[in-house]
């Protein structure tokens, strides 16, 4: 009796012990990303925009090396099936049932909660072989609330508003490796663009950090970064003493 006892609590603690062994031999976490939605009023978001950029943020987390993605031909049909509706939120409790329907770890929503665009003319500017300097400046603000599902739990284990803003002068943002495709391969140079191209990067640098990496330093950088975020969007606010 007393070697059964001692056997089951060797297996317990196995199973407890099993996601830190995961972690010590370095496994990728397997990730799914859903339809994002629009809350924004964006004039670029049209059909099919939703998809296109939960394509978008698999391939760039895809490109990382950091992490397992799944296809969208793997989620889709649960996702539908789940009653999720096209909005791509997912509803309390069903998280758990869905990651083990489709193999994944976390669940990844994004929302499009606002976008601000601004193109003011600079006076002047000069063109030559077909590339325009100065003469107009164009930036665009774009801001994701982004949620990380635990499909084991059905729980969220991060959440976090990521901004992405484009600089005037035509020049690109971040390191975007993926390409614009479908009903955003119009926006591929527009400040829209821009801002969204920043966006992925940097929720796929959030999402290393704090899920691959967990380093304090990261982690640092990002809850500095999320203070000065809460901090302008208070500034914003007149309110009355």
């Amino acid at each position: 009796m007393r070697a059964i006892w001692w056997c089951g609590l060797a297996m317990a603690g196995a199973v407890a012990l099993a996601p830190n062994v995961a972690a010590a031999r370095g496994d990728k976490p397997v990730v799914a990303v859903t339809e994002f939605e629009n809350q924004s009023g964006a004039g670029w978001w049209r059909g099919g925009v939703g998809w296109e950029l939960a394509g978008m943020l698999s391939n760039e987390l895809s490109a990382s090396g950091a992490f397992k993605v799944l296809e969208r031909a793997q989620i889709q049909s649960v996702l539908e099936e789940q009653n999720l509706a096209a909005s791509g939120r997912v509803k309390a409790g069903t998280g758990a049932q869905i990651g083990q329907l489709t193999g994944a770890q976390y669940l990844i929503t994004g929302t499009v909660t606002a976008y601000e665009e601004e193109t003011a003319s600079t006076g002047g500017g000069i063109s030559f072989g077909g590339v325009s300097l100065g003469g107009k400046s164009e930036k665009a603000y774009l801001a994701v609330d982004l949620r990380v599902i635990n499909a084991e739990t059905g729980e969220i284990d991060f959440a976090r508003t990521i901004e992405g803003t484009s600089k005037g002068g035509g020049m690109s943002i971040g390191l975007y490796r993926g390409g614009f495709g479908g009903s955003l391969a119009s926006e591929n140079k527009t400040p829209a663009g821009k801002a969204i191209r920043a966006a992925l990067v940097e929720i796929t640098d959030y999402l290393e950090c704090v899920m691959v990496q967990q380093s304090s330093r990261c982690m640092s950088e990002y809850d500095a970064k999320e203070d000065r975020r809460r901090d302008k969007t208070r500034g914003a606010l007149d309110l009355d003493d």
